[in-house]
């Protein structure tokens, strides 16, 4: 739910009414913006150098939106251990303590609401809103809330609720950031659903319905009225008239991945940008305009479906990944360009990947490579964003409130190129600085001294400064670690001395200088803000207690002074401090006790400053690294305000910078993609890498920049010195001959559905792109080729018209060479039905054939999938039949799978398995033709009416009937041995022999018939006899040799009589009308073997002759010699039994 952020906790927990967010990101990327497409729209407005804390994932991130407010919370803070500062602070005996001018309201009424969100305009506004909210956890919805309002800065505040409506439940406030006036409301939606909207500052309201509900608002970053919503039923709408309209723009948008277009880059400022999945089930990158969304109206600015979560807009740059065979490539387009492959150093093989920053054109990347589970490894990448090489190895991760992964990476404010990260070394983390982006890393120099003047024994690299990177998630408190652009150099952060980073022994710490030397400032955790554009210090403890006091430091930290806040102690939640707020108020919220009203306490700190700053309380200071004067090429004099001069800054205040260049040196280069920095300084090539690959895309009579290794590090400003010696050359472009040429579908896929477009991607490791011609056999009889890689360079586009797997080849040629490419693709028409023809009835430990009958027949390469019995492993054959030998007797389960491309059918079937049976073939009388459908379910039903019919006072169990498709109508019949009588073979058999007597004899005096329906008599006739050692599966049968002899003779004289007489037999006539087009539905019983005798149909009379006359005589039909069994099967169509002699 998008208010899962508040957690369950005892104590209060406050956030900032969000200026478009939809959820707490983090500050690192909170201050993205609409991802880097609207800085400030997602939330309250943050520096901008706070980005780097968290990765934004290109590339499925764990991290999002969530819910609108970044709600923070009192819990888990350490206890205090009696502040030793307050010796520092100590005043005469006697004296008046110091007090803070300050007036306190309480929100009365609201003392069960365990949650509030605040929003304080600025820019001289004296406008304050509150929306406490009583969250309740069981329902997981907002039961009660309170909005109040201050006109006066917090001195006193009006309640709301009969403007907004007594009976409504407000769940979030939002606030346009481009005009702090403009105040939308939510109501819960387990209430309602609507929104209320005001241009005054929150005046007044008015209230509008929804007919969906809003989990996340993104506000336009210059445009007031322009908002994007997002439903929680995953859709995107639109409102250009601050949220009193809407308008669907689209549906399955990927939650948290939606941005407003980027000024300067963007041609449309209604431009949105958007991860959707589309009708094929795929996720896509879209981009159209909000009032021309349709689907002939989006575009798709990536050709090939991408990864889910996995786009991000963010400044000049657009990532995206692609997952194919398990392996993810990542995409960047720079400025709107043409996709781009993004270079990583070859085997870093990405498990992960996270977008930390996109300032200063350049991207700073954290990628989890395939041997990392709780680190990543920082890399930086040219302007484009296409080669990244690697500043740092094995920097601390961890996971947010909400799950979203945070990268220990802090960067400086104020001063580009200067990075904190904590790294994991021999299992410990360490804090260690930049001043050159990430080329050069040190750790920290543990303070000279303690708080009380004490040496400290730290001695690098065993001991050193540790430092905790994370950002607050509640905007009211500090966080772990701050600095500002308006105080540059200043920083204070949370941390410890030691040989690693720890979270017991904290104390806070502080640089003035950028982080080369640092001072301990308290003991235990403290918050700690800046106040009048950075000139000063205020700190309040972090503590679980009631507190009313808070320091106050005009040195920069050397030393504070202690000023009460309230006359009563109260339990903190958090403050509201701005520092570019002239008024020089800030606001502290909190408790009484735990379960009071919310108390609102109004600092006035104005009369700390004496008067207004002139030059005289300014000096300079000089940026340095370790003594160096030149960071990122430049030398750097900043202005600040003199340590103790308690003088306010006013609103055009700038620190002055006086820069000069600095002359090139080794430190100002990194090395270039594909090179490695050894131990002598130098950058060499990787083992992998080929320098003259960077040419491949060269062509003759062209130049290109030949990489000496090295690249100057970006936003580095350095002139002359080892510049010349380092940057890229310009040379003319090699002739070369084409290597390295592959070939590949834009989806990756190697199947193709028949009928549809299939698109070849041809590439070029190396080789003259301009002076190559390309051949494209499509493998079908069609070729296609060309002058050079220029029409190719969108892929080449066939329609394949049959199904079948086609070798495609690819041939390169110029004057100096050639190569050649080959990828198989197989095409596929998708299969629709298959129909497993197997025996009914088989026997135990003999061969049977199996077939899958497949429509539509030509559907190119199928695989089948045979399943027998319980077994858990399938056998995996590229044909349709299969030969198959039971061991069980009883019902054994066939299952067959037939994969086809993207499409998975199966059949099942039964087969009886025994080791002798006898059966016999039924025909019956021709008015059951008139009324047989020739379906299954048909087939099915009067099968077991035949049984029916049949069973009289025999086992149900020991008789089964099969009806063949096609017509005339037949069937077969099939006498069962009785269960469990293996043992007892010779009286079973002759048990058997009894019942086919009943049987038999029943059928040849017509006396089996039944009733299709009223006044349809159909009866069932003899059509052929097999005895039962036809099909036993003993050996050493002498009688059957004797009768199989007397069925020879026998057959012959029926023969000579029906040629002599021609006179109609109908029930002999039975398999001599073949049916070509019905489907194989069924066969006979098989028992698969190379000298066995077969039935052969073909020498029945020809069934137009036998119709003349009828005979009154009916005939037993014996089993005719055997035939070839290859033409057995020529001639043998469904339906067809196929019996084995033994």
């Amino acid at each position: 739910r998008r208010r899962g952020a508040a957690r369950r906790v005892t104590r209060r927990c406050i956030s900032a009414a969000p200026g478009g967010q939809a959820g707490p990101r983090g500050a690192a990327l909170r201050a993205a913006g609409a991802g880097g497409g609207a800085p400030g729209s997602r939330g309250p407005a943050a520096p901008r150098t706070r980005r780097s804390t968290e990765g934004r994932r290109a590339l499925p991130a764990g991290g999002g939106r969530g819910v609108p407010a970044a709600e923070g919370q009192r819990g888990g803070r350490a206890q205090p251990r009696g502040p030793p500062e307050d010796a520092r602070a100590a005043r005469p005996r006697g004296a008046e303590e110091p007090r803070l001018s300050s007036t306190t309201f309480a929100l009365t009424g609201d003392a069960a609401h365990n949650q509030a969100m605040v929003h304080w305009s600025g820019h001289n506004s004296s406008v304050i809103l509150i929306l406490t909210k009583l969250y309740d956890f069981n329902l997981g919805s907002v039961t009660e809330s309170s909005l109040w309002r201050s006109t006066d800065y917090g001195t006193t505040y009006e309640k709301l609720n009969d403007k907004v409506g007594l009976k409504t439940v407000l769940s979030y406030l939002y606030v346009s950031p481009t005009n702090k006036r403009k105040i939308m409301l939510l109501s819960d939606p387990e209430i309602e659903s609507s929104i209320l909207i005001s241009s005054d500052e929150g005046a007044t309201y008015q209230k509008y319905r929804l007919n969906f509900y809003i989990q996340s608002l993104l506000f336009h970053p210059k445009q007031e009225e322009w908002i994007l919503a997002y439903s929680l039923d995953q859709k995107l709408y639109s409102s250009m008239d601050f949220g009193r309209k809407w308008q669907l723009m689209h549906e399955r948008v990927t939650p948290n991945r939606f941005y407003w277009s980027v000024t300067g880059l963007d041609k449309e400022p209604d431009l949105v940008h958007m991860e959707a999945r589309t009708a094929d089930g795929h996720t896509h990158y879209l981009t159209c305009r909000i009032q021309e969304c349709s689907e002939t109206k989006r575009s798709g600015p990536f050709p090939r479906s991408i990864d889910v979560s996995s786009l991000v807009v963010q400044d000049e740059y657009i990532f995206i990944q692609v997952t194919t065979g398990g392996r993810a490539t990542y995409y960047v387009s720079y400025r709107r360009e043409p996709f781009a492959q993004i270079k990583l150093p070859k085997y870093s093989l990405p498990k992960d990947m996270h977008i930390i920053s996109t300032d200063e054109n350049q991207v700073f990347a954290a990628v989890q490579e395939w041997n990392q589970n709780d680190t990543y490894n920082l890399y930086i990448s040219d302007t484009r964003g296409v080669y990244f090489t690697l500043a740092l190895e094995n920097v601390k991760s961890s996971r947010g409130l909400e799950g979203n992964i945070v990268i220990d990476l802090y960067e400086v404010a104020g001063i580009k190129g200067i990075f904190l990260a904590n790294r994991k070394v021999d299992d410990q983390i360490k804090t260690f600085i930049t001043y050159n982006k990430g080329r050069d890393w040190r750790l920290l120099q543990a303070p000279d001294t303690d708080l009380r003047g004490d040496p400290v024994l730290c001695q690098l690299p065993f001991c050193s400064l540790h430092l905790r990177l994370q950002l607050s998630e509640n905007p009211y408190t500090s966080g772990s670690i701050s600095s500002k652009e308006t105080a540059p150099g200043l920083l204070v952060a949370t941390g410890n001395i030691g040989s690693e980073l720890s979270y017991t022994d904290v104390g806070v710490f502080i640089s003035s200088d950028g982080g080369n030397s640092w001072r301990q400032i308290f003991e235990e955790e403290y918050n700690v803000w800046f106040l009048d554009w950075g000139g000063a210090l205020v700190a309040m403890k972090h503590t679980s207690v009631p507190i009313r006091h808070m320091w106050v430091s005009f040195d920069e930290g050397r030393s504070w002074t202690k000023y009460s806040f309230t006359s009563t102690p109260l339990f903190v939640d958090g403050s509201l401090v701005d520092p570019g707020i002239e008024t020089q108020i800030m606001t502290v919220f909190g408790h009484f006790s735990l379960r009071s009203e919310w108390q609102l306490v109004k600092v006035d700190y104005k009369s700390l400053f004496s008067h207004r700053c002139t030059k005289d309380d300014y000096q300079t200071w000089h940026l340095h690294n370790q003594g160096e004067p030149c960071v990122m090429g430049e030398r750097k004099i900043y202005k600040k305000r003199k340590p103790g001069a308690q003088c306010s800054l006013s609103r055009d205040y700038s620190q002055t910078v006086v820069s000069e260049p600095c002359v090139c040196g080794q430190g100002d280069f990194e090395c270039d993609y594909g090179y490695e920095r050894h131990s002598n300084n130098q950058c060499i090539p990787a083992f992998w890498f080929s320098p003259s690959s960077l040419s491949k895309d060269c062509n003759v009579g062209q130049n290109y920049w030949n990489s000496t290794g090295y690249r100057r590090i970006v936003s580095n400003n350095c002139t002359d010195g080892l510049r010349e010696k380092y940057m890229a050359k310009m040379e003319k472009c090699p002739g070369k001959a084409p290597r390295g040429l592959h070939i590949l579908t834009s989806d990756g896929k190697l199947v193709m559905e028949q009928g549809h477009n299939a698109t070849f991607i041809i590439l070029m490791e190396e080789g003259d792109v301009q002076r190559t011609n390309i051949q494209l056999d499509f493998g079908d009889g069609i070729a296609v080729s060309y002058a050079n890689f220029s029409p190719v360079e969108d892929g080449i586009r066939h329609v394949y018209k049959s199904a079948g797997i086609f070798q495609v080849t690819a041939y390169a040629e110029n004057s100096l060479g050639s190569d050649t490419a080959v990828l198989f693709l197989h095409v596929v028409c998708p299969v629709e039905h298959v129909h497993l023809s197997v025996p009914f009835v088989a026997i135990r430990n003999k061969d049977v054939n199996i077939t899958a009958v497949v429509w539509p027949s030509q559907a190119g390469t199928l695989t089948y999938f045979w399943w027998f019995g319980n077994s858990t492993k399938p056998l995996i054959t590229l044909e349709s039949s299969i030969s198959y030998m039971f061991t069980v007797e009883g019902m054994n389960t066939v299952t067959v799978q037939v994969a086809g491309g993207n499409t998975l059918i199966q059949d099942t079937k039964e087969v009886a398995v025994h080791e002798y049976f006898q059966s016999q073939l039924l025909s019956f009388s021709p008015n059951l033709d008139y009324h047989n459908p020739d379906i299954p379910e048909w087939r099915q039903d009067v099968g077991k009416v035949i049984k029916r019919a049949l069973v009289t006072g025999i086992p149900d169990e020991q008789i089964l009937v099969a009806v063949f498709p096609g017509l005339p109508t037949s069937a077969e019949l099939f006498i069962l041995p009785h269960k469990n009588t293996t043992e007892r073979r010779k009286s079973s058999e002759a048990d058997l022999e009894q019942v086919v007597e009943i049987l038999f004899n029943a059928l040849n005096q017509n006396l089996v018939q039944f009733e299709l329906k009223p006044g349809v008599e159909v009866v069932v006739y003899v059509t052929q006899l097999t005895l039962a050692p036809l099909v036993d599966s003993s050996s050493g049968h002498s009688s059957s040799a004797m009768l199989m002899l007397l069925s020879v003779v026998f057959v012959g004289l029926a023969v000579f009589l029906i040629y002599k007489f021609k006179r109609k037999i109908p029930w002999i006539n039975i398999y001599a009308q073949v049916q070509h087009d019905k489907e194989q539905e069924m066969i006979g019983s098989v028992s698969q073997s190379e000298n066995a005798p077969k039935i052969t149909l073909s020498e029945f009379t020809d069934p137009e002759e036998l119709m003349d006359k009828e005979l009154d005589t009916r005939l037993w039909l014996t089993p005719i010699p055997a035939h070839d069994p290859a033409s057995l099967v020529e001639e043998c169509q469904i339906p067809c039994t196929l019996r084995r002699i033994s």
